[in-house]
Parts: C-alpha cells; structure tokens; sequence
C-alpha cells in the first residue's frame, strides 16, 4: 500500500509542477476553449497527468536501482508497459480530438457513420486507434483471443465512458476516484504491485484537480480517455474473466446511456450527486 501511495503522490507532484511551469505554453490561442460557465480555459492539459505518471515511473525506476530494489519490484515493472502504452496512446489520440475535433459527429453511431462514408473524423480516429491500443496493451498482459478481446473492449469502453463524464469542471475526476478506490480496495495484497502504474495515472490527475475546479484548465479527452483506459486496465489486471464481463456489461450500458441521456442532467436531478459534483467548484 505504501508504494501505490508513493506512486499516487509522486504522479501528482510531477503533474502539479508541469502545469506550473508549462501555463504560457498553454495560452496559446490554438489551445482555447470555452467550458460549461463560458469561461475560456486552455483545453488538452489531461496530457500533463499522462507526463506525470511517465516521470513518475522513471522516479520510481531510478529509486529502485539505486536501492537495488529492482528484482524486489519485478512485477510492479512487468505491468508498467502496457499501462504506459493505455497512458499515452489514449493522450495522443485525445489531444488531438481535443485540438482538430469539430464535434459535428457525435457519439458512436456518427463517427460509425462518417466512417461508412470514407470519411476519418477524429472521433472515429479515436474509436478505431483506442481499439488497437486497447489490443497492443492487453496483449502484453493476457493469453488468448477470448480474453485478449473481453480486456480490450473493457480498456476501450472504459475510455469513452470517462470521457463522457468530463463536461464540468472536476468531475471526470471525481468519478474516476470512486472507481480507482474501488479498484484499490478490491485488489488483494499480491496484485497490488500491478496497478502501481494505475495509481501514478490517477495521481497525475490528481495534481491538475484544483486548477480544473478554479477553471484554470480543462482536462479534455487528453485527459479524461487514458484515466478511464487505464482504470479499465486496471481491471483486467486484477480480475478474471467473470468480473470482467461485469464491468463490460455494466460500461456496454453506460455508453449507451450516455448516447441517449445528459449525465450532467441527471446528476443535477440527484441531491447527494449534485452536492458532491458541485464541491469545490465555482457557482454557476
């Protein structure tokens, strides 16, 4: 447990100081947006998380030579590349949905659509890259094509559905904090080490949460893609075939709902949902 919160906080220091040092790169006009309050706020800067859980790695890497902890540490580091291939590949394709996307096409059935049609949006670039990253990074942590494509669909599904909570400030934040916690708790001692790279991601976004919540930035699908590819991950890591097909059945339905329904409406509609959706955030 000490090294999952070694890892947390050291994602979210290293996330934290990048953003400090990198606010004027991020005001660049190329990188303005206006969010749900019709604040202009720099959009992409989830990708500093994604930076944070790579320095955190190599924080973590660095410790571990110079200790001689490396073999003690072994599968913690067996798990890190495919948690990094989720990170990263989901950052790239998020920031550059977050940049050139024009959101004409919406949900899965558009982007479905306009790729019938010949024509690649990023949405669709989204839905057919996070695919194969989701197939690169499973690959590297499983046997078999059954459980090779449950694991995938997990990764890629849990992707889209943090995505579709990342409409205010915080809150893709927020809900993916409830399912790391429960991911954390569920995972006995010896898998613990695996999802080390899991902490460092969630960490990452962590450092950006009190920007986001004053309006200083927004995560975007830069952000909010790999937090929830990577806690999809997380699953597969820690889970066998059954559990897994749960939480596929349960992010089937969340993505579906979220083509027809407003999270955002709903929760507003939810006290305690409201209450611990607005904390922290300025007034409407």
């Amino acid at each position: 447990m000490t090294r999952l919160v070694l890892a947390f906080a050291l994602g979210a220091g290293w996330s934290a100081a990048a953003w400090l040092s990198a606010r004027a790169l991020f005001g660049a006009p190329v990188f303005a947006r206006r969010n749900v309050r019709g604040v202009e706020v720099p959009v992409g800067v989830g990708i500093l998380a994604i930076f944070g859980a790579v320095a955190a790695d190599a924080t973590l890497a660095f410790l571990d030579a110079v200790s001689g902890q490396q073999r003690a540490h072994a599968l913690e580091r067996a798990a890190w590349p495919s948690i990094l291939v989720v990170a990263v590949g989901f950052a790239l394709l998020g920031i550059v949905d977050d940049l050139a996307g024009d959101h004409g096409d919406k949900g899965f059935r558009g982007h479905l659509r306009a790729l019938a049609k010949g024509r690649l949006t990023t949405g669709s670039l989204k839905l057919v890259g996070g695919g194969l990253v989701a197939l690169a990074a499973v690959g590297g942590v499983t046997t078999g094509a059954g459980r090779l494509l449950l694991g995938a669909a997990v990764v890629a599904l849990a992707a889209n559905a943090a995505n579709l909570f990342d409409r205010a400030p915080g809150r893709a934040a927020k809900v993916s904090s409830v399912a790391a916690i429960a991911l954390a708790a569920t995972a006995s001692a010896s898998e613990r080490p695996v999802v080390i790279g899991v902490a460092a991601v969630v960490g990452g976004v962590a450092g950006l949460v009190a920007f986001d919540l004053r309006e200083h930035l927004m995560l975007g699908d830069a952000g909010a893609n790999p937090l929830g590819a990577v806690l999809g991950l997380g699953v597969v890591l820690t889970t066998g075939i059954t559990p897994q097909i749960v939480v596929l059945v349960g992010l089937v339905a969340l993505n579906l709902a979220g083509e027809r329904i407003s999270f955002g409406a709903l929760i507003d509609r939810t006290g305690p949902l409201r209450a611990l959706d607005r904390a922290g955030r300025r007034p409407l």
